[in-house]
């Protein structure tokens, strides 16, 4: 796992750049030389952590002031036919 130090002028031009080598591992960003942020891939983050990875469901679930709501949407009908090329 390799750890990589960015400024957070570096991490504000290429977000991008920052997004790939966290891939590779945490990802240092500095806010005037000082350590002030890591960016993870939540995979890792969920390992730190010990929580298991949170479902939608979950997350609608824990929204306070939301119990009691029904949802019940209805199927979708929709027909397909052949596209006409011509």
């Amino acid at each position: 796992m390799s750890v990589f130090t960015c400024s957070s002028r570096e991490f504000t031009r290429d977000v991008g750049a920052a997004k790939r080598a966290a891939a590779q591992g945490p990802v240092f960003i500095t806010d005037r030389g000082r350590p002030a942020f890591v960016l993870l891939k939540i995979k890792d983050y969920y390992e730190l952590t010990g929580k298991q990875e949170v479902s939608l469901l979950d997350l609608m679930d824990s929204i306070p002031g939301g119990e009691g709501i029904e949802f019940e949407p209805k199927k979708a009908r929709f027909k397909l036919s052949a596209a006409d090329l011509l």
